[in-house]
C-alpha cells in the first residue's frame, strides 16, 4: 500500500518492506482509534478526565522510553553534547504548542464544522514546504494525489456534519474573515512544524532515540508549563480508567513510531497515514459507537487508494 521511497524492490529487502508496511497499517490504526476511544471515555457527554494531564504524560512516557532506548543501544559512550546541538529541538515543541492554543483562540471565529472541514489545507501546505525547504520535486501525478488526498479529507468532514439539525445554524457553516486567515495560519504552522522536524532529524546523525529524547525534553516542559498555568481544578489522575491509560500508551506508541517515519522515510508519508486513519475512524465510529455511515463515505475511501496508487505507483 504505502512504501517508504528509498526502499527498493529485490527479495533481500522483502523483509525490510513488510515491517515497514506492518508499522504504517499499526500507525494508521492507532491514528484512527484514538477519537472513538476517547467517545467511549465520555461521561454525560464530557471526558471525565484532565486533557492537559492526559498529554503530559503521554510527553514523559515517550520521554523516558526514549532514554531507555538510548540506554539499551550503548550509543551514549563518546557522545558530545552541547547547546546548539540541543537548541534546534526546542522549535518544534514551541510550533506545536502555539498551534494547540491557537485551534482554542480560533473557535471565536468560526463554527467546529467550518475548522473541522478547512483543517485539511495543511496537507496543502505541508506538501509545498515540503518541496520549497527540503528541495524535493514532486512529479505531477503526485501533486494530483495530494490534491485527492485534500479532497479526500474534505469529503469525510462534510459526510460526518449534521445537515438535518433541528437547529438550523448548527448545520450551516460559520466562518469570518479572521477565522480563515487563522486557519491559514494554522495549516502554515502545522506543515512547518512537521517539515522542520524532518530536516533536524535527518541532517543530525545522531541517534533517533537520542534526538526523540531532545525534543521530549521540550515536549514535557512546555506541557508541564501549560498543565500547572492552567489551575484546573481536577486532580493529575482523577478519572483515569483502563482505556484512558490504554490512550495514553497508544499516543505514546504514535508519537515514538511516527519520528522513525519521520527520520527514515517522508513528511509525505505522514500525510498518507493520517489520511487513512480516516478510514479506519469510521469503521470503528460505527462499529463502537453505533454512528450511522453514510454513501458521502466511500467517496473518500476511493480518493485515498487512487491518491496511494498515484504517488507511489
Amino acid at each position: 500500500m504505502i512504501v517508504i521511497d528509498n526502499v527498493g524492490s529485490s527479495e533481500a529487502e522483502a523483509p525490510l518492506r513488510r515491517r515497514w508496511l506492518c508499522l504504517l497499517l499499526l500507525l494508521v490504526l492507532i491514528y484512527g482509534s484514538h477519537a472513538p476511544l476517547i467517545s467511549l471515555t465520555k461521561v454525560d457527554g464530557r471526558v471525565p478526565f484532565s486533557p492537559s494531564s492526559c498529554v503530559l504524560l503521554i510527553e514523559l512516557i515517550k520521554l523516558v522510553l526514549s532514554f531507555a532506548a538510548l540506554l539499551a543501544s550503548g550509543n551514549l559512550s563518546g557522545l558530545r553534547i552541547s547547546a546548539w546541538m540541543v537548541a534546534p529541538y526546542a522549535i518544534p515543541a514551541l510550533l506545536y504548542a502555539f498551534n494547540n492554543n491557537l485551534v482554542v483562540f480560533m473557535q471565536a471565529y468560526m463554527d467546529p464544522s467550518s475548522f473541522q472541514v478547512l483543517s485539511n489545507l495543511k496537507i496543502a501546505s505541508t506538501a509545498l514546504l515540503y518541496t520549497a525547504c527540503l528541495g524535493k520535486r514532486l512529479r505531477l501525478g503526485q501533486w494530483l494525489a495530494l490534491g485527492m488526498l485534500v479532497a479526500a479529507g474534505v469529503c469525510h468532514s462534510y459526510s460526518g456534519l449534521d445537515w438535518e439539525a433541528s437547529d438550523e445554524s448548527s448545520a450551516r457553516l460559520r466562518i469570518t474573515s479572521w477565522g480563515l486567515l487563522l486557519v491559514l495560519v494554522y495549516s502554515f504552522i502545522s506543515g512547518l512544524a512537521a517539515v522542520y522536524t524532518e530536516r533536524v532529524l535527518k541532517t543530525q546523525r545522531l541517534p533517533l532515540s537520542l534526538q526523540n529524547l531532545f525534543l521530549y525534553v521540550f515536549g514535557v516542559g512546555i506541557n508541564l508549563a501549560s498543565h500547572v498555568s492552567g489551575g484546573g481544578q481536577q486532580g493529575f489522575f482523577e478519572g483515569f480508567s483502563a482505556l484512558v491509560w490504554l490512550i495514553i500508551a497508544g499516543q505514546a506508541a504514535n508519537g515514538l513510531l511516527m519520528s522513525v517515519i519521520m527520520k527514515h522515510g517522508t513528511g509525505i508519508t505522514r500525510l498518507f497515514v493520517i489520511s487513512s486513519s480516516m478510514l479506519v475512524n469510521g469503521v470503528l465510529s460505527w462499529g463502537i459507537l453505533g454512528i450511522q455511515l453514510t454513501p458521502y463515505f466511500l467517496f473518500p475511501v476511493v480518493l485515498i487508494g487512487w491518491a496511494v496508487y498515484l504517488y507511489y505507483r
